[in-house]
């Protein structure tokens, strides 16, 4: 049986439609256009199989597989909108309004059954944050964050709260996907001294002194995002401040925290200085992937015991992206970024294309794994707007652009239950398609008119640092007890002969030793031999990390460039000995 065609979803200033995915890029005619012009809001449910949009008159709900209407609601005003994962609920949110004497609105926040279309419970949702309740994936609990405590209902019955988890000024909570039982992360700011904190609880144990699974503390946190992987057995948590009191960064201070919850928790150690741009899980649940450092920010990939894996080096980028298989990993550079974009095969971690996406400030992978969908959306932009749909190899396969004083709003591909796409081989030869590859001319560098006749001189403000693989080196087969014993005996003999064989005396004929170190010469200036032996010591240094690279062990950028300067440093302990 053939896959599904997705569907992507436009939304903007002429209305809602929806378009055909690969290979076709047509308008689907099946679902009919609403030429609305005050389309606020639309949303697919969790499995793609409904879709529910506002166009300022009512909230329509239809099927996607027929585009047949199934609910209509009088929700004028609506501009959230959400359903619950088994598509049981829907979930809908409109501005909350007192009158105007100072009494209270009418509540602002609806659920309905989308089996009977009837209204089953409303709250007063004043704050669009976090406005819509939390399900769990098999709706067994619904959660909502109400006056500092966190509200539980289980099997979608609103009228009685079936549990509470109350602690001084929950500000936010997150309630992992899989399997049941259900965990909850919640965050509580620092108050008065005391150091803000995230603490995992599994639902319903939320009593006793002992009950958190996991809890980290930390003073550095105006704000925190907290992001589950797929089995929810660990949760990335991104503190951030508002202000930098070293005044290294315009953007405030972000520090990454790992918080497992067999009670495990580290600080994600990132080696170069500057703000986190993007935090993202893998969908195999055992590795992520951060963006982060000074421009140009580097990108590295992580274990679940936080050590780098890959390293992808520096480039203009500040967003990464998995795929939904798991399988492709792009890394791109959007809003004030010129849209590059890098895509690359995670398990063997190769290049696949470097394709570009001018002025792009959205970002979605087709449900496939194959295709992605980068678009220029208002109010972000509000020239050039439109969407393009690109295949992983870097081809651009289509291209729309809005009419004249139109604008995009919004793309969002029709999601699908996991299973349905399977993860395909990669290939790195580009597909073919009918619309010419857009090549930007790289701009050039103004030269003042005295330097045009004159050879170019290349200078970068910034060293490009290259990918590089940051596995430790292992052997094909994995050694025995006994075997590692016998490899470790034999390293230590190695040891001791070459120490007693550094501590012979050298021969009076060599003026040099084996290690390209001069021989031992007093000039009778204290100060000289004072340099000559720190040069000796940055000599020794150097032959160390050069019998490292020989056993094979990956050496960072600065000891590469020490081994460099081994000749430099000969020259110069030569030259101070004959006083030159």
């Amino acid at each position: 049986m053939a896959p599904p065609m997705p569907l992507l979803a436009v939304r903007g200033s002429d209305g809602i439609r929806m378009v055909n995915g690969p290979p076709i890029f047509a308008d689907c005619e099946a679902f009919p256009r609403d030429p609305s012009k005050n389309c606020k809001v639309f949303a697919f449910s969790k499995d793609g199989k409904l879709f529910g949009w506002c166009n300022g008159e009512a909230t329509n709900i239809a099927s996607t597989a027929d585009s047949k209407l199934l609910h209509t609601f009088d929700l004028p005003k609506v501009i959230g909108l959400e359903f619950s994962p088994k598509n049981t609920i829907l979930a809908t949110w409109q501005t909350y309004t007192t009158g105007k004497d100072g009494t209270a609105g009418v509540p602002n926040l609806q659920l309905y059954d989308l089996k009977t279309g009837q209204c089953v419970k409303t709250f007063i949702q004043k704050k669009m944050q976090n406005w819509c309740p939390c399900w769990s994936e098999d709706e067994r609990i619904c959660a909502r964050n109400v006056n500092n405590e966190v509200h539980f209902f289980e099997n979608n019955s609103f009228d009685t709260i079936a549990n509470k988890l109350h602690l001084q000024k929950v500000s936010d909570f997150e309630l992992s996907p899989g399997e049941h039982p259900c965990k909850v992360a919640v965050y509580v700011p620092g108050s008065k001294g005391a150091p803000s904190f995230v603490r995992l609880y599994q639902y319903p144990n939320f009593a006793g002194p002992n009950s958190a699974l996991a809890n980290k503390s930390f003073f550095k946190a105006d704000r925190v995002s907290m992001l589950w992987n797929s089995k929810g057995t660990a949760v990335l948590v991104t503190s951030s401040t508002d202000v930098d009191k070293t005044g290294a960064s315009y953007y405030g201070e972000q520090t990454l925290h790992y918080i497992a919850v067999n009670g495990e928790s580290a600080v994600v150690q990132l080696p170069k200085n500057g703000p986190i741009y993007d935090v993202v899980w893998n969908q195999n649940a055992t590795e992520f992937c951060v963006v982060y450092g000074f421009m140009p920010a580097k990108a590295t990939v992580f274990n679940l015991k936080c050590d780098p894996i890959f390293d992808f080096g520096t480039g203009p980028r500040n967003a990464a992206f998995y795929s939904p298989q798991g399988h492709i990993l792009v890394l791109a550079g959007f809003g004030n970024l010129r849209g590059q974009m890098e895509v690359w095969d995670v398990k063997n971690y190769k290049l696949i294309s470097k394709p570009t996406a001018s002025d792009a400030t959205f970002f979605s992978w087709c449900p496939n794994g194959e295709h992605m969908v980068t678009a220029t959306c208002a109010p972000r932009l509000r020239v050039g707007n439109g969407y393009k749909i690109w295949h992983y190899t870097g081809t651009l396969l289509h291209k729309y652009d809005v009419p004249e004083n139109t604008e995009l709003w919004q793309v969002t591909w029709q999601p699908f239950v996991p299973g349905v796409f399977p993860a395909k081989s990669i290939i790195f030869q580009a597909v073919p398609s009918d619309i010419p590859s857009e090549e930007t001319k790289p701009a050039q560098a103004y030269r003042p008119p005295a330097l045009r006749n004159k050879p170019q001189t290349s200078y970068k403000l910034h060293e490009d640092e290259p990918p590089q693989n940051m596995k430790p080196q292992s052997t094909d087969k994995a050694l025995s007890k006994t075997a590692l014993k016998n490899q470790k005996k034999r390293e230590a003999k190695k040891a001791a002969k070459q120490e007693a064989k550094a501590e012979e005396p050298a021969e009076p004929v060599s003026e040099t030793t084996q290690n390209n170190v001069p021989a031992s010469i007093t000039t009778g200036d204290p100060e000289t031999d004072k340099k000559i032996k720190n040069l000796k010591k940055k000599l020794k240094a150097i032959e160390q990390l050069k019998e490292l690279q020989a056993s094979g062990k990956q050496l960072e950028k600065n000891q590469m460039e020490k081994i460099q300067k081994e000749h430099l440093l000969v020259k110069e302990i030569e030259d101070l000995e004959l006083g030159v």
